[in-house]
């Protein structure tokens, strides 16, 4: 019976907006591409887009072989789960879309599997060849110029499991691939550094811009190393999340785990479901673990309903007390209490006045917090949504920063960072900040 690995991704640049796919047909033995499909579809969402991909994908390998088993391999993890059957499909448009995909082909001729975006290379530019081909008003032909580095990647893809034997032999066959597939991913590893410059419009555009924060398989030196080392498999990795606005949070005022816990603003609201959006479009979120404060919980609660997931809180992620001074701007507490205000800039043992937690204190906690977690999602990729200082803290440790630190950080409401923590106790920072589009 032939066998055929399918590769389909689409997207749209608005989402709506307009809107593309691709599909490839691979031999899983040698990596060789047999068919590929792209089409501009007009004005879609990214989901109708990469439900398109997988139709032509499917219909494709039915035209190689009515009989073939077939291995989907889709960046999207809405639609492998739901295609799967683990997911609900709620949305009416994508109804239709799953059913049509189901007739294609039997459904005990076909798997589906979730890979990061990185490793769907060949199909992502496919999509955006037909995109871009639509916008000059053309249809989508077949471009020679990158079949090769594609092949590569498939073909990387395609390696056989390494065979037992000594541990060395299996790491430099992990090592291989890794590199192969670091080859064939273009400019990945630069646009890590280029992020955090970007400005964007839309939802659709933060999406692009949050891949490199998202894919663990992206490349990146480990904070510490010097360079890349040997393979430690997949790193658990922690996307962060700061909530959204509140009323206090344009005003600059303290809100920590013992003022009001105020509520999402309007702006707030809108800037968790722009953040929501983004992180469904990626697909690469598999957890979502929440501050048990209401700003957090609000946060975490949109994004894993557009997600289909559901929220663990998680205690050690609560915010810093900051006792009597909650409420209170910076220069209404330097005002009133300037000298235990100048003693916590200068040390961090030292705590807001009225029984406030100290920087020092938080980092215990939220060290403790990170291990377990860590230990509870191995290899995984967990959203945690929390306030400035446990991510300040977080991303400090991670990088091997002194305790003042965190005074030089700054962090927008709904903004994400990355930490991926990898088995030989390096870690890899990712950073994206402003978020003032989104408000």
């Amino acid at each position: 019976m032939p066998q055929f690995v399918v590769e389909a991704d689409g997207g749209s640049r608005g989402n709506p907006g307009p809107a593309g796919y691709g599909a490839v047909v691979l031999d899983p033995a040698t990596g060789e591409t047999l068919a590929e499909r792209a089409e501009y579809i007009g004005v879609a969402t990214n989901n109708v887009a990469e439900y398109k991909g997988l139709i032509a994908g499917l219909a494709a390998a039915r035209d190689l072989a009515s009989d073939a088993q077939v291995l989907v391999r889709m960046d999207s993890k809405l639609v492998v789960e739901q295609m799967s059957g683990r997911w609900k499909i709620k949305h009416p448009d994508m109804k239709p879309l799953a059913a049509e995909a189901a007739r294609i082909l039997p459904r005990a001729q076909v798997t589906y599997e979730w890979i990061p975006r990185e490793r769907n290379k060949h199909a992502d530019r496919l999509a955006n060849e037909a995109m871009d081909a639509g916008k000059r008003g053309e249809q989508w032909e077949p471009s020679a110029s990158t079949a090769a580095l594609d092949h590569g990647a498939a073909r990387a893809l395609a390696t056989p499991p390494v065979p037992a034997g000594p541990p060395g032999d299996a790491a430099k066959g992990a090592a291989a691939v890794r590199a192969a597939l670091v080859s064939a991913s273009g400019a990945a590893a630069t646009a890590a550094q280029e992020v955090a410059d970007s400005l964007f419009a839309d939802a659709e555009a933060l999406a692009d811009a949050i891949e490199p924060c998202l894919d663990a398989d992206a490349p990146a030196v480990a904070a510490g190393s010097h360079g890349w080392g040997p393979d430690m498999g997949a790193p658990a990795t922690f996307v962060l999340l700061r909530h959204g606005e509140t009323a206090l949070t344009p005003q600059k005022r303290f809100s920590g785990s013992g003022g009001s816990d105020p509520e999402l603003s309007p702006a707030g609201l809108r800037q968790a479901a722009a953040v929501a959006e983004a992180l469904a479009a990626r697909g690469t979120i598999q957890s979502v673990i929440s501050s048990p404060l209401r700003r957090c919980r609000e946060t975490a609660q949109t994004v894993a309903d557009r997600l289909g997931l559901t929220v663990t809180v998680e205690e050690g992620l609560r915010e810093v007390d900051f006792g009597a001074w909650e409420g209170l701007t910076f220069a209404e507490v330097q005002q009133r209490f300037p000298d235990d205000l100048q003693a916590w800039l200068d040390s961090p043992k030292a705590a807001p006045t009225g029984g406030g937690e100290s920087f020092m204190s938080a980092t215990r906690r939220i060290s403790a917090t990170r291990d377990r977690l860590l230990s509870a999602h191995a290899g995984r990729t967990v959203l945690l949504v929390t306030h400035v200082t446990p991510v300040k803290i977080l991303v400090r440790l991670a990088l091997g920063a002194p305790p003042e630190a965190l005074f030089r950080m700054e962090l927008s409401a709904a903004s994400l960072s990355a930490v991926a923590y990898y088995a030989d106790g390096n870690a890899s920072v990712r950073l994206l900040n402003d978020t003032s589009h989104l408000r």
